[in-house]
């Protein structure tokens, strides 16, 4: 869970290749869907009903989503995307999440990534404790691989949701290559695709990140993934329990809110001088004032 605690930046390199190759792309970052909303943890659970309408207006305004591997391969070798990707992701792998996000996704053909809390796979969510002062029941390796087989894509978020950049090398070290391995044996198949816990971290953590042998990392920070950012530190767009569905469609144009997008417009200095403040001028168009 959570919003982003620090930024810098090391290897790899970002994408080289034509911005129209590789355009920016909205990595959606979903926690829970739940019909349930706990009321200390409500700004983080979004009901599948309203998941349902959001993902129906994506696949209605012709939307195709993508994994993270797509991505990841538009940026370093230049291979095609469609007209309008998406890419949609999971953090913690709550169970409830896995259930309704994936009868959802399903059905309008979106695939998805999980990213997985390995060392408390069907166990409570132990972090929640200490941070919302309740746990949620985490998703079982059946569960896990059943949507693994149907085609889902699953990552890391760590062994047990600490904050990375607090720790010593060793610890986190030990948090990225060990819930690697531990996802890669239950699936299976190579897991290359992070996202740091509370979106906690820094060069260190980057670095040991690459070393561990992942491929991309996802962040916290707010904002569409642009084509030269670097791939361990890749912007998202949350999705919040308190979006409007207006939020939500904004949000996917420009990773902001209603309110936020229109706050960030008026403050935009305008050529000439002045802000973007405007008022009706003598022809009645609109005018910078």
């Amino acid at each position: 869970m959570s919003r982003g605690e620090a930024s810098g930046v090391s290897s790899p390199p970002p994408c080289a290749r034509d911005s129209r190759q590789c355009p920016p792309v909205p990595i959606l970052m979903y926690h829970q869907v739940s019909p349930e909303p706990p009321a200390s943890f409500s700004d983080w659970v979004v009901s599948p009903d309203t998941f349902s309408r959001q993902m129906r207006w994506l696949a209605g305004c012709g939307y195709t989503a993508i994994t993270l591997d797509t991505l990841r391969s538009n940026r370093v070798d230049g291979a095609a995307l469609p007209r309008r990707p998406v890419v949609i992701t999971f953090d913690d792998g709550f169970r409830d999440c896995l259930h309704y996000a994936a009868e959802v996704l399903q059905r309008f053909r979106f695939t998805a990534t999980f990213f997985l809390v390995a060392g408390l796979v069907g166990q409570p969510s132990r972090w929640l404790l200490r941070e919302c002062g309740l746990e949620l029941p985490l998703a079982g390796w059946s569960a896990i691989r059943e949507l693994a087989r149907d085609g889902f894509e699953f990552g890391t978020h760590s062994l047990t949701h600490p904050r990375l950049a607090t720790l010593p090398e060793e610890g986190i070290r030990r948090e990225l290559q060990q819930s690697r391995g531990i996802v890669e044996e239950a699936l299976g198949r190579q897991v290359v695709h992070l996202a740091y816990p509370f979106g906690s971290v820094d060069d260190r953590v980057r670095r040991l990140a690459l070393e561990a042998g992942y491929a991309t990392a996802c962040t916290v920070e707010v904002g569409l993934s642009l084509a030269d950012e670097n791939r361990l530190a890749l912007r998202r767009v949350p999705v919040m329990g308190s979006d409007s569905f207006a939020d939500f469609v904004c949000r996917i144009r420009t990773g902001l809110t209603v309110r936020h997008a229109v706050g960030r417009f008026l403050r935009r200095p305008w050529p000439g001088g002045g802000f973007g403040r405007t008022q009706r001028s003598a022809d009645g168009q609109l005018a910078p004032r």
